[in-house]
């Protein structure tokens, strides 16, 4: 069965004043329709460079992008994107931030009908009754629900999602990735999220891509997440395949971390004033228990 989605070949490099920087370097991933996939990795890696290149707001230097058959170049409404901010037009209510890309893609719409379609995905994502809000009037969480809104009200072929709930509290981003895997299941858009969080990816994705440090980050490994859907938390957690899959992804994630710091230039000497010594501190990777926070620092 062929790919709905392949990444081949990709490869990104910026000019620099020493000479050319390769990011990503022969990037290769294949997803099938329907899947959720989670790219991590340590910051810095690519993983957004290798999302912004498929959404098509960055060029790509080398490889290929294919999405249903075509080639994939620049932008287009075919994606839709949930950034890490929510980027809504301030002086706009709910509906009329999402209506923005609705009346462009169902431009052949009444009016009437692209209102209903902004209202059905503002009240999935709980914000029925903040329909005529301003941005400035809604919590961080409920701006979220916009973006995610947004996104799904385009139809996309495929859903990006670039750390989209990275700047909540806890409870909060619990909260929205349940509201986000709820409304991914009504229609299993194919999906490619970026994120750091180990236990998120395990709870929302088929499958997660591991990405090795940079430069020339490529795919290091690819885990299964086999969990049954549709998906409860506390039932992910509880299943006896969960502790083992989280200990493999701490696992590339430390691995990785260790070849970084080995790979890192040697430290200056150390200084005889406490502002240079903190200065040049670093701090060990540290993987938190789900109980106490769903986040692991990389």
């Amino acid at each position: 069965m062929s790919a709905f989605v392949e990444l081949s070949q990709l490869t990104k490099i910026y000019p620099t004043p020493k000479g050319p920087a390769i990011i990503v370097k022969d990037f290769n991933l294949k997803i099938q329709k329907g899947e959720f996939i989670t790219l991590i990795g340590h910051s810095g890696c690519g993983k957004s460079t290798v999302l912004s290149m498929l959404a098509g707001l960055n060029d790509v230097t080398a490889g290929v992008i294919v999405l249903a058959g075509k080639e994939l170049v620049g932008a287009g409404p075919d994606r839709g994107i949930v950034f890490q901010s929510p980027c809504l037009l301030p002086w706009m209510t709910a509906m009329e931030n999402v209506l923005l890309g609705v009346d462009q893609v169902f431009y052949t719409a009444s009016k009437e009908e692209r209102r209903q379609i902004a209202e059905y995905y503002l009240t999935l994502v709980g914000l029925g009754e903040s329909l005529h809000k301003r941005p400035g009037e809604l919590s961080q969480g409920m701006r979220q629900r916009v973006g995610i809104a947004r996104a799904f009200a385009l139809s996309p072929k495929m859903l990006l999602l670039d750390e989209p709930f990275g700047m909540l509290d806890s409870l909060t981003r619990w909260e929205l990735q349940q509201v986000l895997i709820e409304l991914w299941r009504k229609d299993q858009k194919t999906a490619l999220m970026v994120t750091h969080d180990v236990d998120e990816a395990l709870f929302l994705s088929d499958r997660i891509v591991c990405m090795t440090d940079g430069p020339e980050a490529e795919v290091g490994d690819i885990i299964e997440v086999n969990f049954p859907r549709p998906r409860v938390r506390q039932a992910v957690m509880e299943h006896p395949d969960y502790y083992k899959l989280r200990e493999r992804l701490i696992e590339f994630l430390e691995v990785h971390a260790h070849r970084r710091k080995s790979a890192a230039p040697a430290a200056p000497p150390a200084a005889s004033t406490p502002e240079r010594e903190l200065r040049h501190g670093t701090q060990p990777a540290r993987a938190s228990a789900p109980g106490d926070s769903p986040m692991v620092a990389v």
